[in-house]
């Protein structure tokens, strides 16, 4: 069983091994800093779909056959599928879930449910509750857009401090009977913060507190700090809540160095005009499904704290007024030498 460390991290007992993975994003995301490493590019983000929810819908469905075939399962060996998106009721992942015979946990947590669903299955595993567990979250712009901010159709000028949904999904197979060269340590579970934050294109704001929250609770619990690993990857800040998430590492005597690195701020360049960068539930999903595993399984990479944030407001509740609560999960990926 795993060991518990404070309130929040908890030390596994057996070694989550990640056995399989995919990911697939629009040519946007491909056209960026770390396009290289997604070869999975859609062309029309339709996907001749007649609705750009059925083309969310549909990225998840092929990502998730592509994670278990690289996995070398079929959907039979695999004991659980935990996973979620940003639409309402989480239907982009309960109508994937339809199509799958495989048992089901539906969760949200905005844009850190790429996190949250590889601690849960992490601590199942680890419990022996299962042998095999598939993660997955994406998200869409189109689809994400017309639902949290403004339909496409009214042409609304972005705020410079906005970010931009990626359009991407990516999936993971977890395992405790199979192994590989990767495996999951420690997960450290997250507090919801509130800052006050009421702006909802501000969402590197709102987030860079509960990001900060979490890795200082992290490093206080294992009695580490950020030069014991490779890289520190944090979700969807962007370019902004990157830069309030380090100045709020330093308050705290826990300074971010060069191997601190943002998803969202990595995924875009200055001339495809994002402003602050990625964000969405497919940010982090897809980094870590290409560039981050990747560089784990060569051994580029031994250690890596994973913590993707996310914002838990509803367009209902910002339309009321109140702020936005927020939150950041933490995963441990290490490399393991053959």
């Amino acid at each position: 069983m795993s060991k518990k460390l404070g309130r929040n991290t908890y030390i596994l007992d057996k070694p989550i091994y990640v056995i399989g993975r995919a990911c697939k994003t629009s040519q946007k995301e491909a056209d960026g800093p770390i396009g290289k490493y997604f070869t999975n590019v859609i062309e029309d983000d339709t996907l001749g779909e007649d609705s750009y929810e059925k083309a969310e819908r549909r990225m998840m469905e092929e990502t998730i056959f592509d994670a278990i075939s690289n996995a070398r399962k079929n959907e039979f060996e695999i004991d659980m599928f935990i996973g979620g998106d940003l639409l309402n009721q989480i239907v982009t992942t309960n109508y994937t879930a339809r199509a799958y015979n495989i048992p089901f946990l539906g969760i949200y947590g905005a844009c850190s449910t790429m996190s949250e669903s590889l601690i849960i299955a992490s601590l199942i595993l680890d419990g022996g509750g299962a042998e095999n567990i598939l993660c997955a979250t994406g998200s869409h712009f189109s689809a994400s857009e017309r639902q949290f901010r403004n339909p496409l159709e009214l042409g609304c000028q972005r705020q410079t401090y906005s970010q931009w949904t990626v359009t991407g999904m990516g999936a993971t197979v977890l395992s405790t009977s199979q192994k590989s060269n990767v495996k999951i340590t420690e997960v450290s579970i997250g507090n919801v913060t509130d800052f006050g934050v009421v702006d909802i294109a501000n969402m590197g704001a709102a987030m860079a507190p509960a990001a900060m929250n979490t890795l200082v609770g992290f490093f206080k619990q294992t009695n580490t700090g950020p030069s014991d690993y490779d890289l520190i990857c944090s979700g969807d800040l962007g370019k902004l809540g990157s830069d309030i998430l380090k100045d709020l590492m330093i308050g705290k005597g826990y300074p971010l160095g060069q191997n601190y690195m943002d998803c969202g701020h990595s995924m875009y360049n200055n001339e495809q005009k994002t402003f602050q960068g990625g964000s969405g539930a497919g940010c982090s999903a897809t980094v870590l499904n290409s560039y981050i595993l990747e560089k784990l399984e060569s051994g580029e990479f031994s250690k890596v704290i994973f913590m993707a944030t996310g914002a838990l407001m509803s367009t209902t509740t910002n339309q009321q007024g109140d702020s936005i609560p927020c939150i950041a999960q933490l995963v441990l990926f290490e490399h393991v030498e053959d």
